[in-house]
């Protein structure tokens, strides 16, 4: 597996240690960290430091009430409901490359999946809505094929699940983690290779800001209402 020069923030890996992410970014996070040993081993140590912080803390006095409603709603039914979902099996797919935090979504393979065509060399499917209204979806660009020169009206996350593109600041294979928003302008160039799967967490339409391209902003921030 080649290098992975693009990661997540060291703020974006602390708060995902700490649990403190959306369900959209802690898949993009998760599904990184299965290409990624060095970001791996970066979130172990936090999660250590996180509980060597927290046994720290000096325990606060509590009545015997108080506790006694506690240890009543431990033993009720989350404690059942939590031992039914260690029961259940892993899920497997046919395709071994798939993160094993998408199979939930993608239980087959690619394929399986139903896409929509967004332009001649781009289709993409989604997965799943954040409560917070992002988006999560997966994006299938043609080996070669390119998006419209475009910004962000808010921050996207993107994890390059197979294959890998170009734009104007690098070259991003599988593994990658890229952050753009309204700072950035980009042109995403899938390499000749192979076609390029991405994993794209976006809490707003991008914008498009090319002269021909701009007319289809309008219907753009529909489709993400």
């Amino acid at each position: 597996m080649s290098k992975i020069n693009h990661h997540p923030s060291p703020e974006q890996l602390t708060a995902f240690a700490a649990a403190g992410l959306p369900l959209s970014q802690g898949l993009a996070i998760s599904s990184h960290l299965e290409y990624c040993a060095d970001c791996r081993r970066n979130v172990e140590r936090l999660e250590r430091l996180g509980g060597e912080l927290f046994e720290a803390l000096q325990p606060l006095d509590t009545t015997e009430a108080l506790r006694s409603r506690v240890f009543a709603q431990l033993d009720g039914e989350p404690k059942e409901a939590t031992q039914q979902t260690l029961n259940t099996p892993e899920k497997l797919s046919k395709n071994p490359n798939i993160p094993r935090c998408l199979l939930q979504f993608i239980p087959e393979d690619y394929d399986d999946l139903v896409w929509k065509r967004v332009s001649f060399s781009i289709q993409s499917s989604e997965l799943c809505r954040d409560a917070n209204g992002a988006k999560v979806e997966l994006l299938r660009i043609k080996p070669g094929g390119s998006a419209a020169t475009h910004t962000h009206l808010g921050d996207e996350h993107t994890v390059i699940l197979t294959g890998s593109f170009s734009d104007e600041d690098g070259l991003y294979g599988a593994g990658s983690f890229i952050t753009r928003n309204s700072r950035n302008k980009h042109t995403p160039v899938a390499t000749l290779d192979g076609e390029c799967i991405c994993l794209a967490i976006t809490e707003a339409p991008v914008q498009f800001t090319g002269f021909f391209s701009r007319w289809l902003n309008p219907f753009l921030r529909r489709s993400h209402a």
